[in-house]
């Protein structure tokens, strides 16, 4: 079947990322005997025009629509992504009656809110390299797809669904070929980096992630070896800055050390990143492993230092641990950023301070410091108890896919607002959900890697706030 796939994420900010789930689904697609195209709308400045000229040059035969997320999860700049299907959907069917179907990592989350929002009958959930394949199967030869596992179907108006397809670790789709699917040196000039995950599922219990939900809470893993030829693979494909965007990279531990051992064995060339480690499982045996894998950045999700905010939100880890990591985060040249979640439950005016006392303090000047504040709530999540017993989620669950945030009843977000403001007043390597979201920022990168700098550029940090202000932006 002809196969046309639109990647919907047109978030640049604060960089943009590499459709990699609608790659993977691309290519598996492909294998099974398709010929299949991806339209992606990042970089599109009409992108409905786009998708109407891309489906009058060929009209496909079936269309998927890969959705990456419902919102920013900003809660003082909030983008709600799921605006942007209802008129998608209306160009669509104003040129082909193909069928459309609905997938993506959002979609796990709120698959029947999202596909009521969207008009589409169809939609796969869980593992789409799986999935989407033994869908386009069942349309081509025109049986019914409500009992294939992994998907979601209207049926006389109701929607029906099956269980998600967790399937093992699959090594062949680790590093598509990103160049054949997506206009990559748009990205690269956007400091982007080059998706790749070591494994699926999260063990964590985290109150208000979603990752299980998504993924599973079961590991499964890849072949380390094989994550380090797909490494040497994207080198030579011309792409060096990769970023491994696992749920948490060096959990569990072994996983992260056997990675970073078959990384080390082979000269690959490629700058390392993920900003996605935990304290729990951070030593410096980890770090020089790294080092020697060819991380040249990483970040910690901390989110606070305090443990009654930290029990509250189930982290898995304590305040101790937060100060060992930072202890050996200084021990260590990698740069760090630190990212830290204020307003979740259990969080007071004392702890809120207690977390930007340890910035100052704990963190190294030449790393960064992200603060966001308030936390999203989705469905299903421990959150949502804790939220509606205390009183201020007052919205159904069926209602929360338009954003819905909580802040901790007795603390005003504005004032937490104030605090880290007046931090990053002070110092110039903390930034916040203003920064990340700054309208220039686009064009920083474009001058930033046009003079050679290679991301993470929160590394520059310092340089890029002095640089700001003395243009008198105080960002």
């Amino acid at each position: 079947m002809d196969v046309l796939i639109i990647a919907m994420n047109r978030n640049a900010l604060p960089m943009p990322v590499m459709p990699i789930g609608a790659c993977m689904v691309a290519e598996a697609a492909e294998r099974a005997g398709h010929d299949v195209r991806v339209l992606d709308l990042m970089f599109k400045e009409e992108p409905l025009a786009a998708v109407r000229e891309e489906i009058l040059r060929q009209p496909p035969e079936v269309i998927g629509i890969s959705l990456r997320n419902i919102d920013n999860n900003d809660m003082r700049r909030t983008a709600f992504y799921i605006e942007d299907l209802p008129p998608l959907m209306a160009e669509i069917r104003r040129r082909t009656s193909a069928p459309v179907v609905l997938g993506g990592a959002a979609l796990t989350v709120m698959p029947r809110e999202i596909m009521e929002a969207a008009g589409v009958d169809i939609a796969v959930l869980g593992d789409g390299e799986v999935v989407f394949p033994g869908l386009l199967a069942r349309i081509s030869s025109g049986q019914r797809a409500d009992d294939l596992p992994g998907v979601a179907v209207r049926i006389n108006g109701s929607i029906t669904r099956t269980d998600c397809v967790r399937a093992g670790f699959s090594n062949d789709f680790l590093a598509p070929d990103y160049r054949r699917w997506v206009h990559a040196a748009s990205y690269l000039s956007q400091m982007a980096t080059v998706p790749v995950q070591t494994k699926l599922g999260c063990a964590f219990q985290c109150v208000y992630c979603t990752y299980r939900k998504i993924e599973g809470g079961s590991y499964r893993f890849s072949d380390p070896e094989q994550v380090s030829e797909a490494v040497a693979s994207l080198v030579r494909s011309g792409f060096r800055d990769i970023e491994f965007v696992d749920s948490v990279f060096n959990a569990p531990y072994d996983h992260a050390m056997k990675v970073c051992g078959a990384l080390a064995r082979r000269p690959h060339g490629a700058r390392l990143q993920s900003l996605e480690l935990n304290p729990a499982h951070f030593d410096d045996e980890l770090l020089r492993a790294m080092k020697s894998a060819g991380f040249v950045a990483m970040g910690l999700t901390a989110e606070s230092a305090s443990d009654r905010v930290l029990t509250a939100l189930r982290k898995g880890f304590t305040s101790d641990q937060v100060h060992r990591a930072a202890e050996t985060v200084r021990r260590h040249p990698i740069p760090c950023l630190w990212i830290f979640m204020l307003g979740g439950p259990g969080e007071t005016q004392q702890t809120v301070q207690e977390t930007i006392r340890f910035a100052k303090t704990a963190v190294r000047p030449s790393d960064a410091v992200f603060f966001n504040i308030g936390v999203r709530i989705y469905p299903g999540t421990e959150l949502e108890v804790i939220a509606r017993r205390e009183g201020v989620l007052p919205v159904a669950t069926d209602k929360m896919l338009a954003p819905v945030f909580y802040v901790a009843p007795g603390l005003d977000a504005e004032w937490i607002g104030q605090q880290v403001k007046a931090a990053m007043a002070r110092n110039l390597h903390f930034i916040n959900g203003d920064s990340i979201g700054f309208s220039h920022l686009p064009m920083i990168h474009r001058i930033a890697y046009g003079l050679g700098a290679r991301p993470p550029l929160w590394r520059h940090t310092r340089m890029v706030r002095r640089g700001l202000r003395m243009m008198g932006m105080d960002v």
